[in-house]
């Protein structure tokens, strides 16, 4: 039989073919009126995309290039920071604050787990400057309480800046910037707005700017302000990936227009995010429900929609299921990262994933749970009529 590759990862994810025929059609100069338009338009999209009216910063950069981003424009060398970490991306906060000169206190739990609102409490110090998180933690597939966290650091009348990696969360978790309390969000193109990897953004409230104005780690590419200053004349500070700016347009264009009516039928780009947001959560539902009737085990105890990440049977390496997907179906999926490799799998949701491919994923996993892994005692149809019966729940109207 014919194999067609398909992605079921975290990032890259699967690209919307809109975003494909924007980008072979961007061949324009990025200081002409022509992109101008098109960057102050992208970026006004992106405010509704993650709910803020404050500026928004695209970098010519992956996610990680945001974030160190978000160190090097808000701390200074000495300044006492506070990381919550429970996973590998929350490693990576904690080893860019130290790289930076911070003063580290670390909230830490083990991977797949979330964290206890009252260990952050009172780890939360009067010098404290800001708080670093990941609203998804992506190596675990663990979503962590954003609004509850706002609200802990409200409550105590904290300095501190709440900066969030959003770049699995964003699409796959109900994130409102502004609404929740956030300072710093920070999305990528490679997820949820399923384009590829290149692009980073950061939204960014006044509170924030503010602060840029007393910090002085060192910084030149990644000057938020410098990009600031450019961006109110769009343009970016120095060349940017115009063909992915491009594609970001055409990928912003198509979420608003899911939510498209007979009176406005380009859609609303804040309605269109909930349904992207509904989507991811129906099927890491289904697929949530299919791994379990197939006698997996799930990994995290706050699943989010962005993955889901499953732990291998025992005596098993999680790489022999990722490979046997891969080598007899071309199916995609992730190994653990971390001190998780080789002990659970992770299928990703976020982005240009659909009912269709999800039913296909189910299936292929079942072929390899009979055939391989027969002490699972699971037979054909398990997972899927399992994943079928969530998918009637979740979408059959009352």
């Amino acid at each position: 039989m014919i194999r067609k590759t398909r992605l079921f990862t975290p990032g890259p994810t699967p690209l919307l073919p809109a975003a494909q025929f924007a980008m072979a059609a961007a061949d324009i100069h990025h200081r002409t009126p022509e992109f101008r338009a098109l960057y102050l338009r992208v970026l006004a999209q992106l405010k509704e995309f993650v709910g803020t009216k404050n500026d928004v910063i695209i970098l010519s950069s992956s996610g990680t290039g945001a974030m160190e981003a978000a160190v090097s424009n808000l701390t200074s060398p000495g300044d006492r920071v506070l990381v919550l970490s429970a996973g590998k991306f929350g490693e990576r906060w904690s080893a860019l604050a130290k790289a930076f000169g911070c003063e580290v206190d670390l909230v830490s739990e083990p991977y797949g787990k979330t964290f206890d609102l009252d260990k952050v409490k009172a780890a939360l110090k009067l010098e404290t400057r800001a708080v670093f998180v990941q609203a998804n933690e992506t190596s675990t597939g663990a979503r962590h309480d954003m609004e509850a966290l706002a609200k802990l650091l409200k409550d105590a009348h904290s300095e501190a800046l709440l900066i969030v990696d959003g770049i699995t969360g964003l699409g796959t978790t109900h994130l409102d910037m502004d609404a929740t309390g956030i300072d710093v969000l920070i999305g990528g193109s490679q997820k949820a707005v399923m384009i590829p990897p290149g692009l980073s953004y950061l939204a960014v409230s006044q509170r924030a700017w503010d602060r840029m104005e007393a910090t002085y780690n060192p910084r030149y590419y990644f000057d938020l302000r410098k990009e600031r200053k450019n961006a109110k004349n769009g343009e970016s500070a120095y060349t940017p990936a115009v063909a992915l700016i491009a594609a970001l347009g055409a990928a912003l264009d198509w979420i608003a227009a899911q939510a498209a009516t007979p009176d406005n039928p380009a859609g609303n780009l804040a309605e269109g995010r909930k349904k992207l947001v509904d989507n991811a959560e129906t099927i890491a539902a289904m697929t949530r429900a299919a791994v379990e009737a197939l006698g997996f085990k799930l990994f995290s105890d706050s699943p989010g929609a962005a993955a889901t990440a499953v732990y291998a049977p025992e005596g098993v390496d999680s790489g022999v299921i990722v490979k046997e997907l891969k080598s007899r179906f071309a199916a995609v999926i992730t190994n653990g990262q971390g001190e998780m490799k080789g002990q659970i799998f992770r299928i990703a949701h976020l982005g240009f994933f659909d009912y269709m491919d999800t039913i296909a994923l189910i299936g292929a996993l079942e072929q390899v749970v009979v055939k391989s892994l027969p002490q699972l005692g699971a037979k054909f149809g398990d997972g899927l009529i399992a994943a079928q019966k969530v998918y009637v729940e979740r979408t059959t109207k009352a």
